[in-house]
C-alpha cells in the first residue's frame, strides 16, 4: 500500500470537552452549544471514531488524517479514567452528547465506526441508549455503513488496561492501581460494575449489524483475541460478516504503527467491501 498523497491542512475543533472533530482545511461553521449542530455542515462523511484510554492528539491524529485524506471528517470521542470509572456521572454523559451530534447532524452519511480498546465499552454505553428508543435513534444506526475494531477491550480487561494506561512505565505503580480497580469494582458494583456488564452484554449482542474488522494481536494483554474472539462468534450468529486480522506480536492501540502497510491494506479492502469508497466518489484504493 503506497503511502497516502494529498495530505492537507487538518483543523481540529472542541465540540465538548470529550468531542473533538477533525476536518480538512479550516473549520468556519458555529456550534449550537444545546443541540451540538453545526449551523453549516461540512457536507463530508463522517468517522466516528473511540479513543483508546490517555490517547494523545498527535497520535489520534495519524489515525484521522487516514481518513481526513479520504475527505472525511472525524468526530473523536475520548474519556477520562474517571470518566470509566464512575459511568452515571462520566461515560453515560458523554454517550449521550455522542447520541446528540449524531441525530442533529444528519447530513453527515454515511458513518464510518472506528473504535479502540476502551472505546468498545464506550459504544456499548452509546448503543444501550439507543436501545431504549430505536424509533427515534433507527436513523443513527441506519447511517453506520461499517465498523472497525482495533484492540478492542472487554470488561475483564479494564483491572489490566487502567493501570497500564494511566502508568505506562511505572510497574509499581500500575501494581496499586490494578488493586484499587478490583477493590472498586467489587465494592461499587451498583455505581460501576454493573453498567460494565450491561454495556458488555451489548456489545456481544450487539444493535449494529454492519460489517466488521477486528485487529487483534496475541501479546495484547488488555485486548486479548479470546475475548474478542467470543465478540467475533457472537456476531457472526447474527450473520454480521466479521473479518479478523491478527498477529502474533504487535502493541495494543498500536496496529498501525507496527504494521502500517498491512494495517492499511485491511482497512482500505474492508471500507471498499462495504462499498464507503464507491459513496464517497472514490471507485477504489487506487484514488488514494
Amino acid at each position: 500500500m503506497a503511502p497516502l498523497k494529498n495530505r492537507r491542512y487538518v483543523s481540529t475543533k472542541e465540540i465538548t470537552k470529550n468531542m473533538t472533530l477533525y476536518t480538512n482545511g479550516q473549520f468556519k461553521s458555529e456550534v449550537d452549544q444545546n443541540t451540538l449542530e453545526f449551523k453549516k455542515p461540512t457536507g463530508n462523511p463522517l468517522v466516528l471514531m473511540m479513543a483508546w484510554l490517555m490517547a494523545k492528539q498527535k497520535h489520534l491524529k495519524k489515525y484521522a488524517q487516514i481518513y481526513t485524506d479520504m475527505g472525511f471528517d472525524v468526530m473523536v470521542v475520548h474519556i477520562t479514567p474517571w470518566q470509566l470509572l464512575w459511568p452515571v456521572k462520566g461515560t453515560q454523559i458523554v454517550a449521550a452528547e455522542t447520541l446528540k451530534f449524531l441525530e442533529n447532524n444528519k447530513t453527515y452519511s454515511p458513518i464510518v465506526l472506528h473504535g479502540f480498546s476502551v472505546g468498545a465499552y464506550q459504544f456499548g454505553e452509546i448503543m444501550l441508549q439507543m436501545s431504549r428508543d430505536m424509533e427515534r435513534y433507527s436513523q443513527v444506526l441506519n447511517r453506520i455503513v461499517c465498523q472497525i475494531w482495533d484492540s478492542a477491550a472487554d470488561i475483564t480487561e479494564i483491572p489490566v488496561g487502567l493501570p497500564k494506561s494511566i502508568f505506562p512505565k511505572n510497574p509499581r505503580m500500575q501494581s496499586a492501581l490494578r488493586n484499587y480497580t478490583l477493590y472498586h469494582m467489587k465494592t461499587f458494583h451498583n455505581q460501576a460494575t454493573i453498567h460494565y456488564m450491561r454495556s458488555s452484554q451489548m456489545f456481544h449482542s450487539t444493535i449494529l449489524k454492519k460489517p466488521a474488522l477486528f485487529f487483534v494481536s496475541d501479546n495484547d494483554p488488555i485486548g486479548p483475541p479470546s475475548s474478542n474472539s467470543a465478540v467475533r462468534e457472537n456476531w457472526e450468529r447474527a450473520d454480521i460478516k466479521v473479518t479478523f486480522k491478527r498477529w502474533e506480536r504487535s502493541q495494543h492501540a498500536a496496529h498501525l504503527i507496527k504494521h502500517r502497510e498491512e494495517y492499511l491494506e485491511y482497512l482500505f479492502k474492508h471500507l471498499e467491501a462495504c462499498g464507503v469508497l464507491e459513496s464517497i466518489g472514490l471507485k477504489s484504493r487506487a484514488k488514494l
